[in-house]
């Protein structure tokens, strides 16, 4: 029981940090995530929050998951819109915490964009490791993935590059031009999951949270 408490307060962490990553980025001002991109470029041209679209997105994210697996979406799953209610206003918050970094210049931008990665990545891999939930993004690119056959990373991917053209589509009926996008989406989609990599084989923090993973019995 206890051990069962941990990794869902470690997987919280996880998220928190998550949001955090997500701002981060976002006020490097050089593009945000992809999984961000498409809430993102809605928030520049309706008058709501990033964490607000970040949480309407990912409700249709779950209801996509629900008509791909049909009776294999377990209701347990139902838990994302929760995971969901946190992330997204953990973005916000983060944006307002962040409200004094306008770094100016390419460098400074993009050296916030390479942190806002490097804590992102440390989210992801806190948020994976005691291996609870999926978050709607990634729980979805698991369902494709079972319907499909298709391995997952390939699926990643194409979920990733399919955010941003939507993103990208968006701008230009929004602003006739490129608005919210460039290339630290770009940037964030090649490194971040390199990073998860680099963390998860190095970091002793994340062998220990995976530790408290129920043993599988023979």
């Amino acid at each position: 029981m206890k051990q069962t408490i941990y990794r869902y307060a470690w997987f919280i962490l996880g998220i928190v940090i998550n949001g955090f990553g997500v701002a981060a980025i976002t006020k490097a001002a050089l593009g945000t995530s992809p999984i961000s991109s498409v809430p993102y470029v809605l928030s520049l041209r309706f008058p709501f929050s990033l964490g607000q679209f970040t949480f309407v997105f990912n409700m249709f994210i779950i209801l996509a998951q629900v008509v791909l697996l049909k009776k294999d979406f377990k209701p347990f799953q139902f838990l994302q819109i929760g995971v969901t209610f946190l992330f997204s206003a953990c973005i916000d918050l983060s944006m307002a915490l962040l409200s004094f970094l306008n770094p100016q210049g390419i460098l400074a931008c993009l050296i916030s964009l390479l942190a806002g990665c490097a804590i992102l990545a440390f989210g992801i891999s806190v948020e994976v490791a005691p291996d609870v939930l999926m978050v709607p993004g990634e729980g979805l690119v698991s369902a494709i993935t079972r319907v499909t056959g298709k391995r997952f990373g390939s699926v990643k991917v194409a979920f990733d590059t399919t955010l941003m053209v939507c993103a990208l589509i968006l701008s230009l009926i929004f602003f006739r031009g490129i608005n919210g996008l460039g290339i630290g989406t770009i940037v964030s989609a090649l490194i971040v999951g390199k990073i998860v990599n680099f963390f998860n084989r190095r970091l002793k923090l994340i062998s220990l949270i995976r530790e408290l993973r129920p043993q599988e019995t023979a």
